[in-house]
């Protein structure tokens, strides 16, 4: 892991490369001659603020050995000073399939919560700038339900089958719901 500790203060090169490492891509940036990335946008704008780190997950089984691979991205950014929000997708667990039984989706969302912070306090990081949120927090809403709407008005049955195929197992004949998951996800960005 990374050789900072929660309580030092770091300077704003070290942020970027903490948040930069491992990374294969960041638009608008620039590869140095050691292979390390540099972004002057980044810079300038650690320079005057941490920044706030959105990722979301569906909760449709169980969290196995792969979850690492993000929770160690995570940790960087947390030891980078980020403010990090992890969203937990209840809602797109249970339109997927019903991988997720509605009346599972709480307790689903607390050991996915449980097992996330476990996961970091056994890489030492500190969760003082960790944040979570379900999605039917918002999803729920009369606001969200009107914005469905309006976007089922101009969504075309082809382009949410299109869509869904990269999101969401097809069959033949598919239920609403998967064909609805991906503008769901197209509202949240």
């Amino acid at each position: 892991m990374a050789k900072y500790t929660p309580n030092s203060p770091l300077s704003v090169e070290e942020k970027a490369n903490l948040i930069t490492k491992n990374l294969e891509e960041i638009l608008g940036a620039k590869f140095n001659e050691d292979n390390s990335i540099y972004s002057e946008k980044l810079l300038n704008l650690l320079s005057e603020r941490d920044l706030k780190i959105y990722w979301g997950t569906a909760i449709t089984g169980k969290p196995h050995i792969a979850y690492f691979l993000p929770i160690c991205k995570i940790a960087d950014f947390l030891l980078a000073g980020c403010d990090v929000t992890i969203l937990f997708a209840d809602l797109h667990g249970f339109l997927d399939n019903l991988k997720a039984p509605w009346e599972l989706l709480s307790y689903r969302t607390q050991y996915y919560e449980f097992i996330i912070k476990a996961m970091l306090r056994s890489i030492g990081v500190s969760m003082e700038k960790l944040h979570f949120i379900r999605g039917t927090e918002y999803q729920l809403s009369r606001k969200y339900s009107l914005d469905v709407y309006k976007l089922s008005a101009i969504l075309s049955e082809h382009d949410a089958k299109k869509a869904g195929a990269e999101v969401v197992k097809q069959s033949e004949s598919p239920l609403i719901s998967s064909l609805l998951y991906p503008a769901l996800q197209a509202l949240e960005e």
